[in-house]
Order: structure tokens, then C-alpha cells, then sequence
């Protein structure tokens, strides 16, 4: 098996509805995110996917987050927690990926960091 990983990051602002502290207010995230393809088999060219097809696929995704407030994306329900949002990077890069000649099977996993040391991971369902 081979795996690969691609980074991107994005700016943007949020708040938890549901959440009693210091995070219910409006504040702002510098976020990194990181995305695992996972494969046994390369292509003619010994790749488990082209680098760039994988980092244009995210761009476009986190370019839709990028300086927005976060709240106002229906998918997050007013809680756009570290765990939704690698939820809904993964979900929209199982639907980018097609557009960007990449199976989408190979997706296995999103980390979204917060921080440099708070990150959430969202996984491809057995």
C-alpha cells in the first residue's frame, strides 16, 4: 500500500452555537489542513496520484472557506466545529476529485488543525 498526503490552508471565522465558553463568540482560525490518499496500485507512471491534480482539488475546496464566516455554510448547522469542517472538506473532495481526473476511492482521510496542536480527522467510513 501507498499513501500521500497533500496541505493546503485557509482563513475564515466562526463561533459554536452549542458551546459554553470563550468559542461562542465570533473569533478566527488560521486553519491547516492535510489530506491521506491511500492505494495499492500506481499508475504507468509510478504514482498513486499526480501531486498537482490532488493540490488543485484542495485549493478549490478550501478556496470556497477561505475568509468566510463559517457559520453561514448550512452543512456546519451553526456548529462549525474542527470535526464538520474535515467532515465537509471530505465530502467535497470525494465530489472534486472527478473533476480533477483523481479517483475519488483513494481519499482516506482529512485532518483539519485549528492550531498547530489541536486537529480533528475525519476518515472514510469501513
Amino acid at each position: 500500500m501507498w499513501t500521500i498526503k497533500s496541505e493546503s490552508e485557509f482563513a475564515a471565522a466562526h463561533f459554536l452555537t452549542h458551546y459554553h465558553g470563550k468559542c461562542e463568540r465570533l473569533h478566527g482560525h488560521n486553519y491547516r489542513v492535510v489530506v491521506w490518499l491511500r492505494g495499492s496500485q500506481l499508475d504507468s507512471g509510478g504514482m498513486l496520484a499526480d501531486f498537482g491534480l490532488v493540490k488543485a482539488a484542495l485549493r478549490t475546496v478550501t478556496g470556497e472557506l477561505d475568509h468566510t464566516n463559517l457559520n453561514d455554510n448550512v452543512f456546519f448547522k451553526d456548529d462549525p466545529s474542527a470535526e464538520r469542517i474535515a467532515q465537509y472538506i471530505f465530502t467535497r473532495m470525494t465530489e472534486e476529485f472527478p473533476a480533477h481526473q483523481l479517483d475519488a476511492a483513494l481519499l482516506q482521510a482529512v485532518d483539519v488543525y485549528e492550531t498547530p496542536i489541536n486537529m480533528a480527522r475525519y476518515e472514510r467510513p469501513c
